[in-house]
């Protein structure tokens, strides 16, 4: 007789030390363990309500402005600096970490406009109601002080007087250039006090202006003629232009698939182009329920986040139609400027109530230095999400949020508005001659002409 004798080494289970881990020798037969996707599902659904109970998204407020906050800027050649311009002309460099002011550029006499920073985060430009296009130096700060200088308040390398108020700046990547909306397109020069180059296209104003990534030449604005439209810098004209049936507030190009872009609408939904095709959009980003504001794109590419006059901020995935997250206080007002952070692990929001907002990118990510079963248990949690995503309680425990009572109402009205037009043009299609109503998508509906 033929006896299987069960033989293991003694080095396989005994602890090196006292304080390692007992190694547990499990067996993952699938018809051993028959009860397997079932132990899963519940675990899915516990991590699924874990992640609802540990989400504190709100890390902290920055004031010390006295108004309105109108745009924010981030420093790319530091990870820890954000700057930010109210309406009253206060311009303020901020320490995320500690969340407190490291220098003040006073000058603006009217509305700070527009903020950008240079690639290098050696220079500051600013524009203004005032007409006025000031360049300022960025202190550097070392690992034994915060700043070179004691003095909180800084004085302006260049300013520069112009015919028109401004509304927009932006810097071009890798060079000393840069432009400003308003009136028209103006780009220019570190060292120049005039435009080197001048575009007009169309009377009404430029309300946003971003240079591409990828291709340092090119930029995209939108006007308050509702247009948005593209401008090649070695063509010395406008290469292309496109107009929707509601005004474009802001624009963030794609890092990582730069000859994409967003445009944040006045209708309360934001608009993903290829810039190859303008006809229509990629896709609609739906579910705030006023205008937004403004936009900016994580440093991955994969999302971005959105500021909105419904006084909420929501992240988009960046082919997703619906938010993934929505972040609220009691005490924020009506958002008019958010950023992602350079590392993407937050978002700031600048709202009308004079404070700056620190959120997490994800809500219920644990903050600090991880041990590796932590980090294990997290990735764990976090696949065993994804593989039951598609079931209705993990769904809905995952996509459930609390609104504010305003937002929820005027959600739930917008809804109502949407179903009873559906019905109206259903009605109307059949009541009439077959083919007499062409139907559009609504990514195309919304583009009137493209020119």
């Amino acid at each position: 007789m033929k006896v299987n004798v069960i033989s293991r080494s003694t080095d396989e289970y005994t602890k090196e030390r006292s304080q390692d881990l007992q190694r547990v020798f499990r067996n993952f037969d699938p018809d051993i363990r028959t009860q397997e996707k079932a132990v899963e599902y519940v675990r899915a659904c516990n991590a699924a309500k874990l992640e609802k109970i540990f989400a504190r998204p709100f890390v902290g407020a920055m004031d010390g402005h006295i108004d309105s906050i109108s745009c924010m800027a981030k420093n790319p050649n530091h990870l820890t600096r954000v700057f930010s311009g109210s309406m009253d002309g206060d311009i303020r460099l901020w320490d995320i970490a500690s969340r407190r002011t490291v220098r003040q550029f006073p000058g603006h006499q009217g509305a700070v406009q527009g903020l950008a920073v240079s690639t290098d985060g050696c220079v500051l430009v600013s524009c203004g109601t005032d007409s006025t296009v000031r360049l300022w130096g960025v202190p550097v700060s070392t690992l034994l002080e915060d700043d070179v200088s004691s003095d909180k308040s800084a004085v302006p390398l260049e300013t520069y007087v112009w015919k028109n108020a401004f509304r927009a700046v932006d810097h071009q990547w890798n060079f000393d250039r840069f432009a400003t909306g308003g009136a028209g397109v103006d780009i220019w020069n570190h060292n120049r006090s005039a435009p080197e180059q001048s575009f007009e296209w169309g009377t009404d104003t430029v309300v946003s202006i971003k240079f591409n990534p990828g291709q340092p030449d090119i930029l995209a604005t939108s006007a308050s003629d509702r247009s948005i439209a593209i401008y090649d810098l070695r063509m010395g004209k406008p290469a292309a232009k496109f107009i929707m049936r509601t005004r474009t507030n802001s624009i963030s190009w794609n890092p990582m698939e730069p000859i994409n872009f967003t445009a944040a609408n006045e209708d309360s939904n934001c608009y993903s182009f290829d810039s190859r095709k303008l006809n229509e959009a990629k896709c609609v980003h739906k579910d705030h329920v006023s205008a937004v504001m403004d936009i900016d794109y994580s440093p991955t590419g994969r999302e971005f986040v959105t500021g909105s006059y419904d006084r909420t901020v929501r992240i988009f995935q960046y082919n997703g139609g619906h938010s993934r997250e929505i972040y609220h206080t009691k005490r924020m007002q009506r958002v008019f400027c958010v950023k992602f952070s350079c590392d993407a692990s937050y978002v700031i929001s600048g709202s009308d109530d004079t404070n700056l907002r620190l959120w997490k990118a994800k809500a219920s990510e644990q903050l600090g230095v991880l041990l590796p079963r932590e980090q294990k248990k997290h990735e764990y949690n976090e696949a065993v999400k994804n593989r039951y995503k598609h079931l209705p309680e993990v769904k809905r425990i995952v996509r459930h949020r609390h609104l504010p009572k305003p937002v929820y109402k005027a959600a739930a009205t917008l809804r109502e508005m949407t179903e009873s037009r559906r019905k109206k043009h259903e009605k109307r299609k059949a009541h009439s001659a077959p083919g007499s109503i062409i139907e559009e998508p609504l990514r195309k509906r919304k583009i009137i002409k493209v020119e």
